[in-house]
């Protein structure tokens, strides 16, 4: 009996052994394992807005003159601005449009900002727009609109408020012709 109780021993552990390692591999393996959503949330709040860059207009100086030259011949209108800091004559664009509701500002064709453009010994500038740029536009008794926008390359299609002055070529020759500005 003595014997018998002795190698049931051993197998008995022996069994309870191979036992664990089996449960310790199940576990290992994932057998009997569930999948497990995990969730997790925060109560801090993050907020953020943007803002579209704009560009500094120009301002205005002075009155603006309506200069009729001899019997409307060279007639001109004369334009006193400053130019935003940081930005060059390079950066501006003179348009001109009929006034009147569904007019739009169009750049002058033939205008040269830097040609008709000179820097006054204050630093602001004094801008000469020939009557006769404005062709058709500017006829008998009609109102001008002239703008002066800052319109760099880099920044693409978008331009700044303008500086506008209206003017008026009068009815003959430039007789009561006129010029006021606008901003």
């Amino acid at each position: 009996m003595s014997d018998a109780g002795t190698s049931t021993a051993p197998r008995l552990r022996h069994r309870w052994v191979r036992l664990r390692v089996l449960l310790a591999v199940a576990l290992l393996l994932g057998v009997g394992a569930t999948p497990t959503l995990a969730a997790w949330t925060d109560s801090e709040q993050v907020s953020a807005s943007f803002e579209a860059e704009t560009l500094p207009p120009p301002t205005l100086t002075r009155d603006c003159q309506f200069r009729p030259g001899l019997l409307g011949i060279g007639a001109r209108v004369r334009i006193y601005w400053a130019i935003p800091e940081g930005y060059s004559l390079d950066d501006i664009q003179v348009e001109a449009s009929t006034s009147g509701l569904g007019s739009i500002l169009a750049p002058l064709t033939g205008f040269s900002v830097r040609g008709n453009t000179e820097q006054l010994a204050d630093g602001t500038y004094q801008t000469e727009v020939p009557a006769n740029l404005l062709g058709g536009l500017l006829g008998l008794g009609s109102e001008l609109e002239i703008a002066i926008v800052l319109a760099p390359d880099d920044k693409g299609d978008w331009t700044s408020e303008a500086a506008s002055v209206a003017s008026n070529a009068g009815l003959i020759v430039g007789l009561g012709g006129s010029c006021r500005n606008l901003t």
